[in-house]
């Protein structure tokens, strides 16, 4: 085979930018208390074995951060997909996008307001959001809740996908 008929057979092309892209990192308070964890088991272990101490405090911290990290949602639209953690959904089957703005919205909409059939991506540290309701006659999901720290341009985003589409 020859490098003609390689570059031929290769469809990827370039690769898509997506129109939002954010992952939901957790607040500085949880990267001190990842920290604060470290030195609470280095100066546990610290009599048992000094030298040993403060290698398992900076694994330990390591540890914590490499999880928050690979846990931490991604909320994204590219592709005419919404995808918010492990799902996703063409845009084109979105309905009434509904940014929430607060805190207390997004509480609201998590107890009160609440379908139990609904998905939500929700992260603690990240208390805005967006309601996006579902048009989807197969999916008994009437809508997802998702978090965001700018639930705006996810809006934004969104309404131009579906324009493009």
């Amino acid at each position: 085979m020859d490098d003609t008929t390689a570059r031929a057979s290769d469809t990827s092309g370039p690769a898509q930018e997506p129109a939002f892209h954010e992952r939901l990192l957790p607040g500085p308070g949880a990267w001190v208390a990842a920290l604060g964890l470290g030195v609470i088991v280095a100066v546990v272990v610290l009599p048992l074995a000094p030298l040993v101490a403060p290698g398992a405090g900076v694994v330990v911290a390591a540890g914590v951060v490499a999880t928050l990290v690979a846990t931490a949602p991604v909320v994204e639209v590219s592709g005419g997909e919404l995808r918010a953690g492990s799902a996703h959904v063409p845009v084109a089957l979105l309905g009434t996008v509904t940014p929430v703005f607060s805190a207390e919205e997004m509480r609201v909409q998590l107890g009160p307001e609440l379908d139990a059939r609904a998905y939500v991506c929700l992260r603690s540290w990240a208390r805005t959001g967006l309601r996006v309701e579902l048009d989807d006659p197969r999916d008994p999901t009437p809508y997802w809740l998702v978090s965001s720290r700018r639930p705006d341009d996810l809006a934004a985003a969104l309404t131009e996908a579906r324009g493009t589409d």
